[in-house]
């Protein structure tokens, strides 16, 4: 077993929490802009109504976060939005963490540190989700790793297992990082991680948390393994995923820090013990690639390359006036960061040249509550005998997720679907024996009803006598 003896240097706790500090300020102060999103309703409502072990589309941990936020400051979207604020805060915290491991010294901290701050993670962090919450726990566990392999302390592999098994309950993505990790340890070495005892109890502690979600999982048939055809329909493309795992890293600096940090990883001799760790990244980029996954998959992986990039380039013999343009592309990287978030009026124009504008967070917020007032306010106007038997239904689960929440001043409180998750939450009562049905596709629901009316052209129909039994009908609607 070879340890590596180089001293860790101090860490730059001034900076770096100067810049978590700045980052998790700006995501505040824009937290409460513009409205829900409809997967932060969709999370909310799931966790608030129906929680429970598992979903079609995620396990529990994003649903219960999100109900409990709303339990204690009902309505706030500054507090929904907080768990996420912190992450991304601690994200670039944990990063600076990583560049000192390598052995940067302060410049080289708050270098890695602002890569993370200017980084796509943290204008997405606007929002809470599945995709924001578990980019910081992969970055908690390549820590661990950095760590441990400089050290070899075993312990440190037990509490990546405790990581991971809080990311199995955010999403089941965290084993390719896994498995690309081990493949690179097997290959390149350290071969004796695959041998420590700590990482098997690491692992059996991952196991043992997820069991009640794998229970939920395998009765229900295993929903959560029919997400990736749902995901390869929306692959745009290997072009378009390139482009979007790029720019996801930071406009300007990030896109630079991950290529430099990831070509450093794999030739820089001071870096040799930790060269396993760039090849499980592009491993972990290939297999998203090759499964059409989502761009937003690998952003787990950017801050080990930022920290590398930075600890390089601060102990290069590079010119002398390299820090003189550095900055000034950092300052840069971060103003293009700060006009992503919602820092705009919800009027502002979406878009100057090629950078998107935060305001574009109201096109996707703001027509929603427009939505689910058209909704409420159909189901409101009928005559008080025929809304006592009127189940509300959505074609798709944000259809139904936004009404739901947004419909109580409407006397709407329950909205079925078919969609993803929402089937699993269960018909209308048989004593529904009318609907009204929010969509595109009228025709989803013609065949079980004998009386349709348009209500709102091309959103919303109402139909009346139903011709069959609800246990009969609900096989029939589910979608994914």
């Amino acid at each position: 077993m070879t340890v590596l003896t180089r001293p860790a240097t101090a860490f730059a706790t001034g900076p770096v929490l100067a810049i978590a500090g700045l980052a998790g300020l700006a995501l505040l102060l824009t937290s409460g802009r513009y409205a829900g999103g409809f997967d932060e309703l969709y999370f909310l409502v799931a966790g608030r109504d129906h929680l429970s072990w598992g979903y079609f589309d995620q396990p529990p941990l994003i649903p219960a976060l999100a109900a409990g936020t709303d339990a204690l400051f009902p309505g706030s979207l500054v507090a929904l939005r907080l768990p996420m604020t912190l992450a991304a805060a601690a994200g670039v915290v944990v990063t600076a963490l990583i560049a000192r491991e390598f052995g940067g010294g302060r410049g080289a901290q708050a270098m890695a540190a602002a890569c993370y701050a200017t980084s796509g993670i943290v204008i997405v962090s606007h929002w809470l989700a599945t995709y924001v919450l578990d980019p910081f726990l992969w970055t908690l566990v390549t820590w661990l790793l950095v760590r441990w392999t400089r050290t070899r302390r075993d312990g440190l592999l037990a509490w990546a297992g405790v990581v991971t098994a809080v990311s199995l309950e955010t999403k089941f993505l965290i084993p390719a990082l896994w498995a690309a990790v081990l493949l690179a340890a097997l290959w390149l070495g350290p071969r004796e991680l695959l041998t420590r005892p700590k990482l098997g109890l690491g692992a059996a502690i991952a196991v043992v948390v997820t069991v009640p979600t794998l229970l939920w999982q395998a009765t229900h048939g295993w929903p959560y393994t029919r997400m990736g055809d749902v995901v390869a329909k929306e692959f745009p493309g290997y072009g378009g995923f390139a482009r979007d795992a790029l720019l996801g890293a930071g406009v300007g600096v990030g896109v630079l820090a991950l290529l430099y940090g990831i070509w450093r990883l794999l030739r820089s001799p001071e870096l040799r013990p930790y060269r396993y760790l760039g090849v499980a990244v592009l491993l972990v980029t290939a297999a998203v690639l090759l499964t059409h996954g989502r761009a937003n998959y690998v952003m787990g992986v950017y801050a080990v390359p930022f920290a590398a990039a930075a600890t390089e380039l601060t102990r290069r013999n590079l010119v002398r006036w390299w820090k003189a343009v550095a900055w000034p592309v950092f300052v840069l990287s971060a103003v293009v960061t700060l006009v992503a978030l919602p820092v705009w009026p919800a009027s502002a124009r979406p878009s100057f040249g090629p950078f998107l504008l935060g305001s574009t967070f109201a096109g996707g917020e703001l027509p929603q509550q427009e939505l689910a007032k058209a909704i409420g306010q159909a189901y409101a106007a009928l005559p008080p005998e025929a809304r006592a038997r009127t189940a509300v239904y959505a074609e798709i689960y944000p259809f139904a997720a936004v009404t739901e929440f947004y419909g109580p001043p409407y006397g709407l409180r329950r909205v079925y679907s078919g969609h993803r998750a929402y089937w699993f939450f269960g018909p209308p009562p048989e004593s529904a024996d009318a609907v009204l049905f929010a969509g595109f596709d009228p025709g989803l629901l013609r065949p079980y009803f004998a009386h349709e009316t348009p209500v709102v052209d091309g959103l919303l129909w109402h139909y009346d006598g139903r011709t069959a039994p609800w246990a009969r009908i609900w096989p029939a609607l589910r979608t994914e």
